[in-house]
């Protein structure tokens, strides 16, 4: 139990506080039955308003005696005050999310195409995670980095919101941006480290070949999930006509054997999103297994702040004594 910041140790003894309330009544009670009911002549006239301070003056008596009783009760149950304080450590993952923007990741199977949904997706889960240092790979024909690791998440976020088909040449080199991002985290001391690699497409371009390019992550130590993004069966695509992008129906094609193989090697994951909702739910599976591990420890110091009280208690009922030796030594 506390009260105004303090706990006590002993906290049933505060139902004695209930005691005040009959005394209160008490007092009250023979102060009515202390007054006169007959009056004769005298010359209190003359006394009156020095009587009328002195009645007055009377009440303090048992004020001071409740003070007393209250301050001594709250002795008996212990005051304390508790000076708390966290000690936390954070073991961190370092993450890359490694993003295919080729021309295929504008077709309109997810909302409103799969290269924007991606990138809603990502940013809500860099949100949710502000103690990982996170980076950003992005690759169609070529890749390079688009943001090391940092936890300067701001800024990994609006550079993720500049991230559009078109930056690099076309294609889909799946296995050269599976190797950029592991020279990003080849060096890491963090105590995870991880890759999502996010594709609608077959790998067609680059001199690495993915399954190499997992061999070398798992070397280092590095998982990887991975996330083949598009319907099944057929999608619309956008094709470049003489009248403007146009958008045509086309044959789903992602190597989803490979994929799959990419993440048994560094003991990672496969998923495929065939829709908004479905990418949702795979970051926010990934996000559980990834957890950032914190500790925290909770240290209490507790001190006994009963000096105060007893110095009330002892002011006030020195002051009762004084009273009622001195101006109210008639008063019972």
């Amino acid at each position: 139990m506390s009260i105004n910041g303090y706990t006590f140790a002993n906290p049933e003894y505060l139902y004695l506080l209930l005691l005040l309330i009959p005394m209160a009544a008490w007092y009250i009670f023979r102060r009515k039955k202390q007054n006169a009911t007959l009056r004769v002549s005298s010359l209190s006239a003359f006394k009156q308003p020095y009587n009328r301070i002195k009645e007055w003056a009377r009440h303090s008596l048992p004020v001071l005696r409740m003070i007393t009783i209250i301050a001594v009760i709250l002795i008996i149950a212990r005051p304390q005050s508790t000076d708390n304080w966290e000690k936390q450590t954070t073991e961190g993952i370092d993450i890359i999310m490694a993003l295919d923007v080729s021309s295929s990741m504008l077709a309109r199977d997810l909302r409103p195409d799969r290269l924007d949904a991606a990138k809603d997706v990502a940013m809500q889960f860099i949100n949710g995670r502000p103690n990982d240092r996170i980076g950003l790979t992005i690759f169609s024909g070529e890749a390079f980095t688009q943001c090391p690791l940092t936890t300067d998440h701001a800024t990994l976020l609006n550079l993720f919101k500049d991230v559009k088909s078109g930056m690099i040449e076309d294609g889909t080199a799946i296995g050269l941006g599976l190797a950029t991002s592991i020279n990003r985290l080849r060096e890491s001391n963090a105590d995870s480290k991880v890759i999502i690699l996010l594709t609608d497409g077959v790998n067609n371009r680059g001199e690495i070949d993915p399954v190499t390019a997992a061999e070398l992550a798992n070397t280092f130590g590095i998982r990887v999930y991975t996330i083949g993004v598009g319907s099944r069966g057929t999608a619309p695509y956008p094709v470049q006509t003489p009248f403007g992008t146009q958008y045509k129906q086309m044959e789903v094609e992602i190597d989803e054997a490979t994929l799959q193989e990419m993440a048994q090697m560094t003991d990672g994951k496969y998923f495929r999103a065939t829709s908004n909702s479905a990418l949702k739910e795979i970051y926010d599976q990934i996000d559980q297994m990834e957890k950032t591990r914190i500790e925290t420890k909770s240290f209490a110091k507790k001190q006994e702040e009963y000096i105060w009280f007893a110095i009330i208690a002892a002011i006030a009922l020195l002051t009762e004594a004084v009273l009622r030796a001195t101006i109210f030594r008639t008063m019972p």
